[in-house]
C-alpha cells in the first residue's frame, strides 16, 4: 500500500518565483498522481520581506531600493515575465503599483486549508496580484479574492478584522529561517527538505518519486 505523503510548500505569495514553482508542481503533482503517487500538498508561509511596512510600499520605490535602480528592477521583470509565458502565466508587472507586505494573504491562506481550499485560495492570490495588479495587503481585496476561492467573504473579514492565525503565520516564517531556509519556494517531503526553486515539472516529479521511493525503503528496512 503506497503511503500518502505529506507535501509542505513553503512560499510567498508576494514571490513571483513561486507562482511559476505553483504552475510547474500541478503538472508534476498530475503525473506522478497518473503513475499512483498522490500526496498531502499544504502551502506554508514565508517573508522574503519581513521588514516590509504592513501597509506596504510603491512598488517602483522599493525596486530601486531593492535592485539599486529602476531599470535594474524593469530587467528582472522582463525575464520574469519570460519565464511565466514559458508556463503559460501572464505577469502583469505593469499593472503593479505597490509591494505588500504579505502577512495578511498568509493568514487567509491557512484559514482556508481546514476548508479544502487552499489550493485556489493561493492560486487566486498569485493570479491577483501578479496578472491583475490588486493589493494583495488589502483586506478588502483579500476578502474579494477568498471569495473567488470559494470561502465566505464575511467569515474572512471578521478573521482579518482580529489576529487570528498571525502568530502561527509568523511563527511558521521563523521556523523555516531557523531551519536554514532563504529561498522560496522549497518543498518538503514528509518534512525532509528535497530542493528550493521552481524547477520544471519533470524534474519536480523526478524529485519527488526518488524521496517517496527512498522513504519507502528506509521504513521497510527499520
Amino acid at each position: 500500500m503506497t503511503t500518502m505523503r505529506n507535501l509542505d510548500v513553503i512560499s510567498d505569495s508576494v514571490c513571483p518565483w513561486c507562482w511559476i514553482g505553483k504552475r510547474n508542481l500541478d503538472r508534476a503533482l498530475a503525473t506522478l498522481a497518473g503513475e499512483g503517487l498522490r500526496f498531502n500538498v499544504r502551502w506554508r508561509p514565508f517573508q522574503l520581506n519581513p521588514d516590509m511596512p504592513e501597509e506596504g510600499m510603491v512598488r517602483s520605490v522599493y525596486r530601486t531600493q531593492k535592485f539599486g535602480s529602476e531599470a535594474r528592477g524593469k530587467e528582472l521583470d522582463a525575464n520574469l515575465a519570460e519565464a511565466g509565458r514559458n508556463v503559460g502565466l501572464l505577469f502583469r508587472h505593469d499593472l503593479m503599483q505597490r509591494t505588500p507586505n504579505s502577512v495578511a494573504s498568509h493568514r487567509v491562506v491557512r484559514m482556508a486549508h481546514a476548508q479544502g481550499l487552499q489550493d485556489a485560495m493561493i492560486e487566486a492570490v498569485f493570479r491577483g496580484y501578479f496578472q491583475e495588479g490588486r493589493d494583495v495587503g488589502d483586506h478588502a481585496i483579500l476578502v474579494e479574492l477568498a471569495g473567488e476561492a470559494g470561502l465566505d467573504r464575511d467569515a474572512v473579514a471578521a478573521m482579518l478584522a482580529g489576529d487570528a492565525y498571525r502568530d502561527a503565520v509568523l511563527a511558521e516564517d521563523a521556523a523555516a529561517r531557523s531551519a536554514g531556509i532563504s529561498g522560496v519556494p522549497s518543498f518538503l517531503l514528509d518534512g525532509h527538505l528535497l530542493f528550493s526553486g521552481a524547477l520544471p515539472a519533470s524534474r519536480m516529479a523526478d524529485a519527488f518519486k526518488r524521496a517517496d521511493a527512498i522513504l519507502s525503503e528506509r521504513a521497510s528496512a527499520a
